[in-house]
């Protein structure tokens, strides 16, 4: 089961500026690319801020012109293409920062990936989902036939309903779905049945018998 990477997502970029870039030539690279964001990188490609419009509209100069090193949010917070995209949303939360630049193994910059990228994960249809969920997660995965598991999906909410004879398994199925791309929650309504040994209420000796049961015998001499 292959979930999507940051380099699934991201937007590649050959567009940068460097520290000397002037704030109106960073206007005009925003404008022309149609992007809020653009990294800030040194003479190897590798960055060392961001500017956005954010920060041109907040440090705008009173007087004279201003480049992107005085300009940009610094240190530049950035990703690797290989990893997960929830590490990448977890970095961006942490950071409180609205998109990564991207960089590769020598730390160059090779795109953005943006908060709007993210999103685009839940505009998968519910079919999608739920045939990946039924294909990947059970049948592959798991190894549990679909006929014993209902899954329905409904705007990403999955419902799983069905009965599972190990309450163990259960946990796990829940998780997985929660990892496929696009689902936003998991409703798990699976019912146990617990398989239980052949005892008695009096444990794994034999039952107790009551007072339906036999009577019972003494085996000494009756008292005289």
């Amino acid at each position: 089961m292959r979930h999507r990477s940051v380099g699934d997502l991201m937007t590649p970029t050959a567009v940068t500026v460097r520290g000397t870039t002037s704030f109106k030539e960073i206007a005009r690279v925003l404008k022309e690319f149609d992007i809020t964001a653009v990294p800030v990188v040194d003479e190897l490609k590798r960055p060392v801020g961001v500017v956005s419009e954010a920060d041109l509209l907040d440090r705008r100069p009173a007087g004279g012109a201003a480049t992107a090193g005085e300009l940009m949010t610094s240190p530049a917070i950035t990703a690797r293409s290989e990893w997960s995209v929830v590490r990448a949303a977890r970095i961006m939360r942490r950071h409180r920062v609205k998109r990564l630049p991207v960089v590769d193994a020598e730390g160059g910059v090779i795109g953005v990936l943006s908060r709007s990228d993210l999103i685009r994960l839940f505009l998968r249809s519910d079919h999608a989902i739920q045939e990946e969920i039924i294909e990947d997660v059970l049948t592959r995965t798991l190894r549990i036939s679909p006929s014993t598991v209902t899954v329905a999906v409904e705007d990403g909410l999955v419902t799983l309903s069905g009965v599972r004879p190990r309450p163990d398994v259960v946990p796990v199925v829940v998780r997985l779905c929660q990892s496929v791309d696009g689902v936003v929650a998991v409703d798990n309504r699976l019912t146990c049945v617990e398989r239980r040994r052949l005892e008695g209420p009096s444990g794994p000796f034999g039952p107790r018998l009551g007072r339906s049961g036999p009577p019972v015998r003494g085996t000494g001499r009756p008292k005289l």
